[in-house]
């Protein structure tokens, strides 16, 4: 689903990735950890065009896509679900969905019908739809944050720390529904620091080290060995 080969990039003249190389096969949920620093956050808005590489190659189901900017990439079938908090307060729970429709907005009948899928599978968003979002909890807001990212149907969605700043309970939901996207077909890249938690629902690990991958594996054999993969930069 998505190749990144021996890409460089970073902010102006400090450097954060070399030479990174790696992939998320399709249908699977792709995990990357490492230390703060290491660049994982960056490899996100370097795939999602907030970043231009300096070299290398970013490839999306065959087609290359380096450089583009992220509403063509959003269009091509990738979503970002930003670590920050990212709902309009001052609309309400609809409005906000309908933003995430806004590539094809002019199809009022396919508006309709993904925001009552969305409905569908966050009950909790249909109960409030005419609330500001504003005053949603912190988990509510995420739900919503991907339902908001689901609207355009993506087949790829890049996910930036989902559980930051979420009680255990919650975040144990938010992994949940994640697990479900990826049942449902979705393809995920995702970054996370609760690594115990989130490693239980990947199918694939990447370590990130000062830019590159030091190792990966199946997310089962990463979890076995964990305390010795990551005990250079994590305190058990």
């Amino acid at each position: 689903m998505l190749e990144v080969a021996n890409v460089e990039a970073g902010y102006g003249k400090i450097q954060i990735l070399n030479n990174l190389s790696l992939s998320a096969k399709e249908n699977k949920l792709t995990l990357l950890i490492g230390p703060n620093g290491a660049g994982k956050s960056t490899l996100l808005k370097t795939i999602f065009g907030f970043v231009t590489p300096s070299k290398g190659s970013i490839r999306f189901q065959g087609e290359e896509i380096s450089g583009l900017p992220s509403h063509k990439l959003a269009n091509l079938g990738i979503g970002f679900l930003l670590q920050r908090v990212s709902v309009f307060p001052d609309l309400t729970i609809e409005e906000n969905l309908k933003l995430g429709a806004w590539s094809f907005k002019k199809d009022s009948a396919r508006v309709a019908q993904r925001i009552e899928c969305m409905y569908e599978k966050f009950p909790i968003l249909k109960q409030k739809r005419s609330e500001s979002a504003g005053l949603m909890s912190g988990g509510q807001k995420r739900m919503l944050e991907i339902a908001r990212t689901l609207m355009p149907g993506p087949r790829l969605i890049l996910v930036d720390e989902p559980s930051a700043g979420l009680s255990p309970k919650i975040a144990k939901e938010v992994y949940r529904v994640l697990h479900e996207l990826r049942d449902e077909g979705i393809t995920l890249l995702m970054v996370d620091q609760n690594i115990r938690e989130s490693i239980g629902y990947s199918d694939h690990v990447y370590v990130l080290e000062r830019g590159q991958v030091s190792s990966e594996s199946a997310a089962d054999e990463i979890e076995k060995n964990l305390k010795q993969v990551v005990e250079s930069w994590l305190k058990f």
